[in-house]
């Protein structure tokens, strides 16, 4: 790709915000699986369940938190994406990682970028995924398709990305990783300020 991905932050477009250097961050990761159809690449997301506790019926990456079995934040993404959406890990050939991503709840999530050989059919995971669903690769890595919301959050007002796909509202920390990843491939991006 030849440029160097940035780590990216639920807090970049808020340099209001003054984040504790000292800070915890939980590993996480999350995987970004990618499909070849006739119509092009497709990138793999899921709906939440409206019935979780943390982000209901938000768009998401299959992904958590790593266990301690894990080897590595690759294992953790492949072994979340199993249990989440059936995805089998020997059907996905890792073409690489992003850099981490901060989020507001106290995680550094590392994106694996995953190639799908064969066909897939989804097992949403009951009670935790709502929806297995993909969108084309192009519209989410296009920068022009990003646009910047805001919302009151903790009685204050902050800014993130969206990048809306039909009936699919895709924000938050996956919109951001997405933005990331645009920015890896974009020979016109700026560098940006990260808190």
């Amino acid at each position: 790709m030849g440029r160097t991905c940035q780590a990216s932050s639920d807090f970049d477009l808020n340099p209001d915000v003054k984040l504790a250097p000292d800070r915890t961050l939980r590993p996480a990761a999350v995987l970004a699986p990618v499909l070849w159809t006739e119509g092009g690449y497709r990138l793999i997301l899921t709906k939440r369940s409206s019935a979780l506790k943390h982000h209901p019926g938000q768009i998401a990456f299959p992904g958590g938190k790593q266990d301690s079995g894990d080897v590595d934040l690759i294992a953790t993404a492949l072994r979340e994406a199993q249990e989440e959406i059936g995805l089998p890990s020997e059907t996905v050939e890792i073409l690489g990682t992003l850099a981490p991503h901060e989020t507001v709840t106290s995680f550094t999530v590392t994106p694996v970028i995953g190639l799908l050989h064969g066909p897939f059919d989804p097992v949403p995971e009951q009670g935790e995924v709502a929806e297995v669903f993909s969108v084309p690769l192009v519209h989410v890595l296009t920068e022009s398709n990003f646009q910047v919301q805001s919302r009151r959050w903790r009685g204050q007002r902050r800014a993130y990305y969206t990048v809306p796909y039909g009936p699919y509202y895709i924000w938050g920390a996956t919109a951001r990783i997405l933005r990331a990843w645009t920015e890896l491939l974009s020979p016109t991006s700026r560098p940006r300020r990260h808190s």
